[in-house]
């Protein structure tokens, strides 16, 4: 067995280019995900499409909870999420026989006509379309660039790379809520150049799509050995790349053995890192994050704060979000993915009661606000629910899954991760604000359930997968686990019908 210590690499100014580019996809995810709340907050947005909310919003005896409670409002946020989730099985398709490269050119090309259309919208359904042609974009680019990362990374360093996604997330969420903040004051078209900035870090995607390599895993797995031994000598900036090849090489001799990939991703064999994908990301989007990330403004308004109060305490909670990111970057090849997870629960878990219990006690239906040190008080508590997730679960969340699927399996599996990430991200935004008027202050109770049953997840059927090479994960962590080796069994099965058919 190939020892990680082999694989020899050193960052040259090349590869890091290639990193940063590849992560716009992150950024226009993150800009995606920061700028549909500050819209919605907007009363210019609102009177152009949504004019039942903005008289709602205008009745001083309204309900606290209720007054964004509309089902289109959300189907603005959230039709994105959908059109990803449908997407990202077609982006599985492209990746695996086109390449990453390709495939986040496609997802730029989305991006910038969706761009286009959200900020030339005349009416509701040019709005939402254009959000449907950024939720393709976003299908494309979550397949491709965590993957993309994880194997152009060299082992010792794959946590962090691969966490350049989440922090451009994070970085676009920010810069979202910058923009808002600005344009609020821009009447009445504020909300157009809001959507329409979404090009800039669509054209840098573009840009990086062209001048990025494509990962020597897809070259070898498609048959281009020696194209995908010269990129991998590039990247990694040494000659002596024969053990890290020859790895690859095997881990694509397999792959290419197997011809119908989702069937091998439905045997037992295939469950461990499918059922740790599939639910990282559904305990990603259950913590409350994006309920949070979608509708900060909206939620601060509903707590007290004015909308240039509410949008600033946005741009508090994004920057702390980016610096949180960065502890990610740092920790995560030090002292491990699980440890992030564990400690984060554990914040997440008092943040998100605490909040819960102030507004139960003082933020009554029909009352007018919480008093200003109570609301100070909840942006606090945010802040460290916000800081706790962006150093695990939201980066770890496209980590694990992009480094622990087996090469033939490894794009049908994380396309499973992808569009279990937008199918619970598109439930959340088109539900929150509804469940935030049906449950009022409980919602928060609500999340913090499922942070208790994400923590004892964790910490029974998560592994460790610090420092493991990618192509030997089933080795070296799914068959040295003490619940998920016994999945393994089918193995040697497939090793005996394998000897006894002729090679592919």
């Amino acid at each position: 067995m190939v020892e990680s210590q082999d694989f020899k690499s050193k960052i040259t100014v090349y590869v890091v280019v290639c990193w940063i580019l590849a992560a716009f996809g992150g950024l226009m995810f993150g800009y995606d995900i920061g700028i549909s709340g500050g819209v919605t907050a907007m009363d210019d947005f609102l009177i152009k499409f949504f004019p039942t909310v903005y008289e709602r919003k205008l009745h001083a005896k309204e309900d606290n909870y209720c007054k964004y409670d509309d089902q289109s409002l959300q189907l603005f946020t959230s039709s994105l999420y959908l059109a990803a989730l449908f997407s990202s099985f077609a982006a599985s398709k492209v990746c695996t026989k086109f390449g990453r490269k390709p495939t986040i050119l496609i997802a730029s090309a989305f991006f910038l006509g969706g761009a286009s259309l959200s900020c030339g919208a005349g009416n509701l359904w040019m709005l939402i379309i254009g959000r449907i042609l950024l939720g393709i974009g976003v299908g494309f680019g979550n397949e491709a660039v965590p993957l993309f990362l994880s194997e152009i990374a060299p082992v010792q360093h794959r946590g962090a790379v691969n966490i350049l996604f989440q922090l451009f997330v994070t970085i676009g969420i920010f810069l979202a809520n910058l923009v808002n903040y600005s344009t609020s004051k821009l009447h009445p078209n504020g909300w157009r150049v809001s959507l329409g900035l979404a090009g800039i870090p669509a054209f840098f995607l573009l840009i990086g799509g062209i001048v990025i390599s494509e990962t020597p895993a897809s070259l070898i797995e498609r048959g281009n050995e020696a194209t995908g031994e010269k990129t991998l000598k590039k990247i990694r900036g040494v000659e002596d790349v024969k053990a890290e090849f020859e790895q690859i090489k095997l881990a694509s001799d397999i792959a290419r053995q197997v011809k119908h990939p989702f069937k091998k991703l439905m045997k037992r064999s295939s469950m461990p890192p499918l059922i740790i994908g599939v639910m990282l990301q559904v305990f990603q989007q259950f913590t409350g994050i994006n309920a949070i990330m979608f509708y900060a403004p909206v939620l601060f308004q509903t707590v007290g704060f004015k909308n240039d109060a509410s949008l600033l305490s946005s741009v508090i909670t994004g920057s702390v979000n980016v610096l949180s990111t960065l502890v990610s970057i740092y920790a995560v090849d030090k002292i491990g993915r699980r440890i992030l997870l564990l400690q984060a629960c554990v914040q997440m878990f008092i943040s998100q009661t605490a909040i819960g219990g102030i507004l139960l006690v003082h933020l009554k239906a029909t009352s007018n606000t919480l008093t200003t040190p109570q609301a100070v008080f909840v942006v606090v508590l945010v802040c460290l629910f916000v800081m706790s997730f962006a150093w695990s679960w939201g980066p770890l969340g496209w980590l694990i899954p992009s480094e622990t699927f087996p090469l033939e399996t490894r794009t049908t599996g994380f396309a499973f991760a992808v569009s279990s990430n937008m199918l619970f991200t598109f439930l959340i935004a088109q539900a929150f604000l509804s469940m935030m008027c049906h449950m009022r202050a409980y919602i928060f109770f609500f999340f913090s359930g499922w942070i208790l049953a994400m923590g004892l997840f964790a910490l029974f059927l998560l592994p460790e997968t610090k420092n493991v090479p990618i192509d030997v994960m089933v080795d070296r962590v799914w068959k040295k686990h003490r619940i998920w080796k016994r999945f393994m069994d089918d193995d040697d099965d497939d090793k005996r019908n394998k000897s006894s058919s002729p090679a592919i």
